[in-house]
């Protein structure tokens, strides 16, 4: 008898046994630790979202007053000449 069909041997006189007695609350237990597990996701999600709408309200802000897009002032005048 090779490794695999071995394997799957003891894998059958396992599954064939005697199976454990579950703990009465263990459904509700999940349960409640898959719901706070989703509330925990969902509210991270909705931070970054905020975090995301604040900077891009930021950026936007700032782009308004600072104008980055406009050439700034120079600042040297040119030579004056023919006076």
């Amino acid at each position: 008898m090779n490794g695999p069909e071995r394997k799957e041997d003891e894998v059958r006189r396992m599954m064939d046994g005697p199976h454990p007695a579950v703990p009465a609350g263990l459904g509700r237990l999940a349960a409640d630790q898959g719901a706070r597990l989703l509330r925990r996701r969902r509210t991270l999600r909705r931070v970054w979202l905020v975090l995301l709408v604040a900077a891009m309200i930021a950026f936007t802000a700032w782009a308004t007053v600072t104008e980055p897009w406009t050439v700034p002032p120079s600042d040297t005048t040119p030579p004056l000449e023919g006076w």
